[in-house]
């Protein structure tokens, strides 16, 4: 089985929306409307140049298909990027923050299991955050130079089993820094220190037993 036989039965599923889309409407309507069309014609080319469909809208949510998983995350990168410099611009309470969530599903039923996976996967995004299943990180490892951070496996809605979750790291970020914030439990940080104390406290367990011995047989 070729790999153009193998993706031919598979496509990336790409599901977006704008972070905290109710509350910017509750403030004002018109105003959002009006910049959620602004920032549609931003992003509309871009997925087009990438290959994407759209397969679904509703509301400030966006549901595209791409043929080819690197497609998709380039893309996905491309639009974050550009929205980034756009809202760089812009009052805190006139930017449109989009989360965004990557899945491989299966190619004859794009409304199924792959697209809930990617809906879930685009609410646990930061706002202008990118998160991606372990099947769309499998696919783009060693083909793209990106920098993931593993956020372990998560229990979603309406999803069986866990999903293992990466994030998609920014330029400033690094792996490194997001595991350095949340240590192991029970890993050791300093294992020379640790081997030190362990033999203090053999030499400690082993004078108590000889001064426990030598008072029982009366330092015979």
């Amino acid at each position: 089985m070729t790999e153009d036989d193998f993706t031919r039965g598979l496509t990336t599923i790409v599901a977006m929306d704008i972070a905290g889309y109710s509350r910017l409407m509750g403030v004002d309507e018109a105003g959002t409307l009006s910049r959620l069309k602004a920032y549609r014609a931003v992003i509309d080319p871009i997925n087009i140049a990438h290959g994407g469909r759209p397969v679904g809208t509703a509301g400030d949510g966006l549901l595209l298909e791409f043929p080819s998983v690197v497609d998709a995350v380039t893309c996905a990168v491309s639009v974050q990027a550009e929205l980034a410099a756009r809202n760089a611009g812009l009052a805190d309470d006139e930017r449109m923050l989009f989360r965004v969530g990557i899945n491989l599903g299966d190619g004859d039923d794009v409304f199924g299991d792959g697209v809930n996976i990617a809906a879930r996967l685009k609410a646990l995004a930061e706002p202008g955050g990118i998160c991606i299943s372990q099947s769309v990180r499998d696919s783009i490892r060693d083909r793209m130079p990106i920098a993931l951070d593993d956020m372990g496996e998560i229990e979603v809605k309406n999803v069986a089993r866990p999903v293992e979750v990466y994030r998609v790291l920014g330029e400033s970020e690094t792996p490194s820094e997001t595991a350095a914030a949340a240590p192991i439990p029970g890993a050791i940080k300093n294992p020379r220190a640790a081997l030190i104390g362990a033999a203090i406290a053999f030499l400690i367990l082993a004078g108590a037993g000889w001064y426990v011995n030598s008072f029982l047989t009366g330092g015979r």
